[in-house]
């Protein structure tokens, strides 16, 4: 009844996911605004789960041809680099679509998750990466990415069992 919660908030104030959106504005532009935005928030999900499937499908193609092309139910190593990037593709659109998800339910913006899913992605990029047709300036900056995302995440991490 009105008491403290661990974090110090009252715990008897109704919150509602999307604060930051309410539907209740007086101003009736931004209400239907408001409710313009967290429709096609939902819509997005909708449409990852969509590109998942077309992903999947698309895996499960590329492997059919690569398999049943001469020579019959060999991969070379150009044929796994592209399975890999298929395969990858397809997590990456998983990480973002449970952003999207914990978005939709959640009172905040998940960063941790979001960096997490960046990282995912330029992880991708450079496992699939032909290093023979690049140039060191971009594996450089691939590179520099990478560190900036991990020490992100790593002082995330960290603040969170300072506060945890």
């Amino acid at each position: 009844m009105g008491g403290r919660t661990a974090v110090g908030r009252r715990s008897d104030v109704k919150k509602e996911p999307h604060d930051e959106l309410p539907l209740d504005d007086p101003d009736p532009i931004i209400r239907a605004s408001h409710f313009a935005i967290r429709f096609a928030v939902k819509l997005l999900a909708i449409l990852m789960v969509l590109v998942i499937f077309f992903g999947i499908a698309d895996v499960v193609y590329v492997l059919y041809q690569r398999l049943t092309s001469e020579p019959m139910y060999l991969l070379d190593i150009s044929d796994i680099f592209e399975t890999f990037a298929a395969f990858l593709a397809v997590l990456v659109a998983i990480e973002i679509f449970v952003n999207i998800r914990i978005y939709l339910s959640s009172y905040e913006l998940p960063v941790k998750l979001v960096v997490a899913t960046a990282l995912m992605a330029v992880a991708r990029k450079i496992i699939v990466l032909d290093f023979e047709k690049i140039e060191a300036l971009e594996v450089f900056s691939l590179g520099a990415v990478v560190l900036a995302l991990g020490v992100t995440y790593c002082y995330m991490l960290h603040a969170q069992h300072r506060t945890g």
